[in-house]
């Protein structure tokens, strides 16, 4: 069984408006630390930090601010942290970056970039943009368009998992969005070398079923479920065809239950790590205890039928 999940990073939702007040927020304090060894000698910038919140929170407590109005205060706030990083760009003639700590550094250099696709995107009228940063804590985390009820779109990294009997391994797992069709032929290949022959039968989504993946299957003798490409029939062979998409949907049903499992026992649905290679680390550990679960009740299963016990479905 084959099918991709996102896992969600544990980061604020983001919204255009209010990364610029947080980064213009950022910058301040990085104006205050290059300005603290000229204090007396230098006059501290202006940043017009009070007007710029009250012009923030002017639109930020409305309860559904128009599309005109936060287009304008996002103008706002552009023009906020582009000045903040021109006087950055001064303070630094008198001021070496060095004076700064390791994490207002980064946050320098992910704000610039902020910056940039902000304003791209205000120039162009549009909200796509690529390598989209939604966190300047974590900028590796990208915007998943999902297309679900109550989550259409989620940030967080995107894996692509296969399940056999029982026990989930992750394909893939990328901060940038993917198409998990394109991790078919790969899965197939990794599953030959697990196991030394080629499945039988793959039951996956239909986004699956594009041509490449279907003849990479007839080749090697593999059923992939889901309908024939173009215009459904009324043969009696298509309307048995229809009745085994249906039981595949059915059993296709335990891969999700598996995601299910994860989001909701073992922090899969938000992961509370902050580093890309860590954030990946603890989604690669929360699939191994998944599957060691699954193996302490298939050994559950074997102790009980030894003490005599026969029907035992919960397994």
């Amino acid at each position: 069984m084959l099918d991709a999940t996102c896992a969600p990073a544990d980061i604020k939702y983001p919204t255009d408006l209010g990364l610029l007040n947080h980064a213009r927020e950022i910058l301040e304090d990085i104006i205050d630390v290059l300005h603290r060894p000229h204090v007396g000698a230098m006059e501290k910038p202006r940043t017009y930090r009070e007007k710029a919140r009250k012009s923030y929170l002017s639109v930020s407590k409305q309860r559904k601010a128009s599309g005109k109005v936060i287009r304008k205060a996002i103008k706002k706030q552009l023009g906020y942290v582009g000045r903040n990083l021109r006087i950055i760009e001064a303070l630094v003639k008198y001021t070496p970056l060095t004076e700064l700590s390791k994490r207002h550094y980064r946050q320098l250099l992910i704000i610039s970039e902020l910056y940039r696709q902000q304003r791209e995107m205000l120039e162009k009228n549009t909200h796509v943009v690529a390598d989209r940063i939604v966190s300047i804590e974590q900028p590796h985390v990208r915007p998943m368009v999902r297309g679900k009820a109550g989550a259409n779109v989620e940030f967080g990294a995107k894996i692509a998992a296969s399940l056999v009997d029982g026990y989930a391994w992750i394909e893939t797992a990328q901060w940038d969005s993917f198409n998990e069709a394109t991790t078919l032929q790969a899965s197939v290949e990794a599953y030959k070398q697990r196991f030394g022959y080629y499945p039988a039968v793959i039951l996956a989504d239909k986004i699956y079923r594009n041509r490449d993946n279907l003849n990479y299957c007839k080749t090697l003798g593999i059923r992939l479920s889901g309908p024939k490409l173009g215009r459904p029939s009324k043969e009696q062979s298509e309307v048995a065809d229809r009745r085994q998409e249906r039981q595949d949907a059915v059993q296709r049903n335990a891969i999700e239950g598996k995601f299910g499992e994860g989001k909701r026992k073992l922090g899969l649905g938000r992961i509370r790590a902050r580093g890309a290679e860590t954030s990946l680390t603890v989604i690669a550990l929360q699939f191994l205890v998944m599957n060691l679960e699954r193996r302490l009740r298939v050994l559950f299963l074997h102790f009980f039928r030894l003490l005599g016990f026969r029907d035992l479905r919960w397994v």
